[in-house]
């Protein structure tokens, strides 16, 4: 019977993951440094072409409608190479569209594919595309993971152009981080490239393959770190100028001209962005150029994101704006109905007032609406003052009522309203989840179901573990910018060490704490419930409800927390 494969984190005994990289074939490991030639469409173009007689074990004979484990059925075989395919599937029991690797038992890979994919599934960060099941029956080893059909390959948004500088900052800082949370947990992607990076319909950039890739393909390095980081650099450097960053032509880009070494990306296209251009050229491994620029290279992830935030952030594109259409005027004004309208420019001709009446009666006349008038005013002005002189007394105590209910200074002000929260996940700024299949009971309008932490042994901090020593906690989104005055958050237990913080409005997919600039409260130990009055409403669409230490839980030497309700308002 097949064993699904979890993510979920162990109490105590958490504190490490295994390696990927010494299980690859060794075979490989010499064009593996060099894998910007192995990254070219010649490589992709074989993937249809089978085993190309390279003697390995062939894939089994498999074909649209098959069923694996009686709940996979395969839908479309999207690759097939060197002894494995790829399929796009649907998983019959959820009812959800996933991806299938799958290859013989008995291939030379299938023990390192298997390795690669639970490691993968363990990391539970949602920056990645999760693995779901890894498997092993009747002689074929199948890997599967989710399926995104909202998300946009990197490759397909480069052939309607370069990034925008703000796109292109996004995507660099998210990999980054993502990749710099892979390699604290022992894992490294190693084929890194556009087809692996994926822009979902929110703005977020998720990647693909993660140590499965490469163990499809017996990739390693010896220098894992440093492969990544390079490959993020290819991957900025394409997104700002549209080209590949070496000689040979890929992922539908060109590549640079022979013989005139890496050029820095704002030499290659006019307008790009000066710090992104030097940024890609520090991750680059580039002979030297980085030395001309006075700036150290970057050869890990971990450096990357440093670097990347002591840049100035880049603000998002202002919205384009429309000018109106210029008002025009009708010609169906007074006096000129029928008649043809002016020439633009023309004079317009000022109409005479009426002549006067100049005889005997008209006079009279005039003296007789005059005196008409005079007496209908006189007459209007004493029934007014009439009238004020009497309700003036009861305008007087109405006053006097209404002014001992409010000052003349306050204003009603409208009441707040729930704001609905769209999402809600973990904060986890190492990529490691603790209950992320129970972050939903925290919004669920519900105060008997909760968030809970797992029961941590002998700290209070999460157990004193590397990986939550940021500690946790809940990111709610709110869909888009909202102006937030108020939450209401019940606590699981009492004791807890809380703070909330919230994101700058231009801030897209945030995920470690320095994405969250704008304070709410102070960290303190917090009661059974946590309320949050502004003074003034502050914008933003992600809030974060950061927790760093646990109650104790029974004992002096066990600790839980959790978040049994959350609820905006604005």
């Amino acid at each position: 019977m097949a064993e699904r494969s979890t993510a979920a984190v162990d109490v105590a005994d958490n504190s490490g993951e295994q390696s990927l990289t010494a299980q690859a074939d060794q075979s490989t490991a010499d064009g593996v440094a060099k894998n910007r030639e192995r990254d070219t469409d010649s490589d992709e173009a074989q993937e249809n072409t089978g085993t190309g007689g390279s003697g390995k074990p062939s894939p089994p004979e498999l074909h649209s409608g098959h069923k694996l484990a009686r709940r996979y059925r395969l839908e479309e075989c999207v690759t097939r190479l060197d002894g494995f395919s790829s399929w796009r599937a649907v998983d019959e029991k959820l009812r959800r569209a996933v991806g299938v690797h799958i290859l013989p038992a008995d291939h030379s890979r299938a023990r390192s594919v298997l390795a690669a994919a639970r490691s993968s599934a363990l990391l539970g960060d949602p920056r990645f595309v999760q693995v779901l099941d890894a498997v092993e029956e009747n002689d074929v080893v199948y890997v599967v993971h989710e399926w995104l059909p909202d998300a946009t390959e990197l490759t397909t948004l480069l052939a309607a152009g370069p990034l925008e500088a703000y796109d292109a900052y996004q995507m660099v800082s998210q990999i980054s981080s993502a990749m710099a949370a892979a390699h604290r947990e022992g894992l490294a992607h190693l084929r890194l490239n556009p087809n692996a990076v994926l822009r979902t319909s929110t703005g977020q950039w998720r990647i693909r393959g993660l140590a499965v890739n490469a163990a499809l393909r017996g990739i390693s390095s010896d220098t894992p770190q440093r492969t990544d980081t390079e490959s993020i650099g290819a991957l900025l450097y394409a997104a700002l100028t549209q080209r590949w960053p070496y000689e040979n032509d890929a992922y539908g880009m060109s590549g640079l001209p022979k013989d005139i070494g890496l050029i820095p990306p704002d030499q290659v296209r006019a307008g790009v962005h000066r710090g992104l251009s030097e940024l890609a050229m520090r991750a680059l491994a580039n002979d030297g150029a980085t030395a001309s620029r006075h700036e150290s290279p970057c050869t890990t992830p971990e450096e990357l994101v440093k670097a990347i935030g002591e840049m100035p952030r880049i603000r998002p594109p202002e919205p384009a704006f429309t000018t109106p259409p210029e008002y025009q005027r009708t010609t169906y004004q007074q006096g000129t109905y029928g008649r043809p309208a002016p020439h633009p420019g023309a004079p317009q001709p000022v109409p005479a007032p009426p002549p006067p009446l100049q005889s005997r009666t008209g006079k009279a006349l005039k003296w007789a609406v005059s005196a008409l008038l005079i007496a209908a005013l006189g007459l209007g002005s004493w029934q007014l003052a009439d009238a004020l002189m009497e309700q003036g007394g009861k305008a007087d105590d109405t006053n006097k009522t209404q002014t001992t209910d409010k000052d003349d200074g306050d204003k009603p002000t409208a009441p707040l309203k729930r704001i609905p929260i769209e999402s809600v996940r973990e904060f986890a700024p190492s990529g490691s989840g603790i209950q992320e299949d129970e972050v939903h009971l925290a919004i669920d309008g519900q105060a008997d179901t909760a968030w809970i932490t797992p029961q941590y042994k002998g700290y209070a901090n999460f157990g004193n573990l590397p990986q939550r020593r940021e500690g946790s906690g809940l990111i709610l989104d709110l869909g888009s910018v909202k102006d937030v005055s108020r939450l209401d958050v019940s606590m699981y237990r009492s004791g807890q060490t809380t703070e909330v913080l919230a994101a700058d409005a231009d801030i897209s997919a945030p995920s470690s704490l320095s994405d969250f600039s704008q304070r709410l409260t102070k960290l303190s130990a917090t009661g059974p419930s946590l309320q949050v009055e502004l003074k003034e409403p502050i914008r933003t669409r992600y809030v974060l409800i950061h927790v760093t230490e646990l109650p104790e839980d029974g004992s002096a030497s066990l600790f839980r927390g959790g978040i049994s309700e959350v609820e905006i308002k604005g």
